[in-house]
């Protein structure tokens, strides 16, 4: 068996690489060649732009693949089912997972209409008759339908923030800071959708046994190394008559364990905290008794 899987080539590449290595897949990538390379024998990986993924996945040129929600309605016209969701009737292609990256952060990513800060457009039904300039036209089309104003959308080649006011009245743009926009002299008005990428498959590989296995395997995977980011496990040793005062400082997803260790009057905890609390975290801990406290990084975390 070998499952035909996409990785969306550009702005997402590298933070998609980065995950599949924290999931414990190693995908080597030379800049030659669209076809990297995985340490696992049933994979074979293709590079393919995101605007494009959805498209191939449905037409059964590859069986999975990973892109956002935003290219999968501009390809299909909507979005795609989760697979908790499906009945007896499989769509042509469905959505394994959700996978709540980017390329610079864990989060979503906004599509916003937005316009120069010093123009007459402050509402979206300030654009009747105007020009929008885009990637994302369908989308957009159907964002301004739905309000019933008229308007022009135009598809951009890219560089899209600096169009208006000379080569379009406003923008739908992705963004994840807003911080282009701003420096750009954009003011938003409006987000048009949110997205994240999924991992999305065709129906055939989904109702393949081996194939949805293996699907849902790196699904598993993929979400526990997303569930580890900016998560790091802490030990540490402490008496008895201290572990109400160490536990009460101690958020965690869990209660922490608690082990008894040789000498009766003392436990071991382990537990897992956010990693921008560790630093004044520790420092209280050790007053409130604790000794011996060692903090490790986490790969994956399986909920």
């Amino acid at each position: 068996m070998k499952l035909r899987l996409g990785i969306p080539k550009g702005s997402l590449q590298d933070a998609t690489v980065a995950l599949f290595a924290r999931a414990g897949f190693n995908v080597y990538v030379n800049s030659r060649s669209y076809f990297p390379t995985v340490d696992d024998p049933q994979i074979e990986c293709m590079l393919i732009r995101a605007q494009e993924m959805a498209r191939y996945v449905a037409d059964g040129i590859l069986d999975a693949g990973l892109t956002g929600q935003d290219w999968i309605a501009e390809q299909l016209g909507a979005a795609v089912l989760p697979v908790e969701s499906l009945g007896e009737n499989i769509p042509s292609v469905v959505s394994v997972c959700d996978l709540v990256y980017a390329k610079q952060s864990f989060g979503k990513v906004r599509w916003v209409l937005a316009a120069p800060e010093d123009s007459r457009f402050k509402r979206p039904q300030d654009f009747e008759g105007a020009t929008i300039a885009t990637e994302l036209v369908k989308v957009t089309e159907q964002y301004f339908r739905r309000m019933g104003i008229k308007v022009l959308v135009e598809f951009s080649w890219g560089a899209t923030e600096v169009k208006p006011p000379v080569l379009a009245d406003g923008i739908v743009e992705a963004t994840e800071t807003g911080s282009t926009l701003r420096a750009n002299r954009l003011a938003i008005i409006d987000t048009v959708m949110e997205s994240n990428t999924q991992m999305i498959a065709n129906r055939d590989a989904w109702i393949d046994p081996e194939k949805r296995e293996k699907l849902e395997n790196i699904s598993l995977l993929l979400k526990a190394a997303i569930a580890a980011q900016g998560r790091v496990g802490i030990m540490l040793n402490a008496r008895r008559d201290d572990l109400a005062r160490i536990l009460g400082l101690l958020p965690a997803l869990r209660r922490p364990t608690i082990s008894p260790l040789a000498e009766g009057d003392w436990v071991a905890l382990n537990t897992i905290l956010e990693e921008r609390t560790v630093r004044d975290l520790i420092p209280r801990l050790k007053a409130a008794g604790a000794e011996g406290i060692v903090e490790y990084p986490l790969n994956k975390i399986v909920m």
